[in-house]
């Protein structure tokens, strides 16, 4: 029974990722990993433009208490992430000169309707 119940969420979350990698994408954005993993936690979508690379955490919701799925934007995640991207950069030494930036990406899963949200963390 459990694993019915996860299933849904991973195709939502896969389908979330698309929708936003697609947007990435659309915007000149190139796809290195997604869905990296290590013991820090996992990078949903690591994408590059010339001199940049963007870490993409992607939060798909159609229900909840804020809509946007905001609350899971939470300090301790983004030390998680921060960890995760830093095991990635050392396991691909070739784009360590690049400028690291993390956003996270609200996207609306169906039934809701609208654009992606796009958050830059400043702190």
């Amino acid at each position: 029974m459990a694993r019915t119940r996860q299933q849904p969420a991973a195709l939502a979350g896969g389908w979330a990722e698309q929708r936003a990698l697609r947007l990435l994408r659309s915007r000149g954005w190139l796809l290195l990993d997604r869905n990296w993993r290590c013991r820090w936690g996992e990078l949903d979508l690591v994408v590059r433009k010339p001199g940049r690379l963007l870490v993409v955490e992607v939060k798909g919701r159609c229900s909840g208490v804020d809509g946007w799925g905001t609350a899971a934007l939470q300090r301790g995640k983004r030390r998680r992430l921060e960890r995760a991207w830093n095991c990635w950069l050392a396991a691909h030494p070739d784009q360590a000169e690049l400028a690291v930036s993390l956003v996270y990406a609200l996207v609306p899963l169906p039934p809701a309707r609208g654009a992606v949200r796009w958050i830059w963390p400043t702190d």
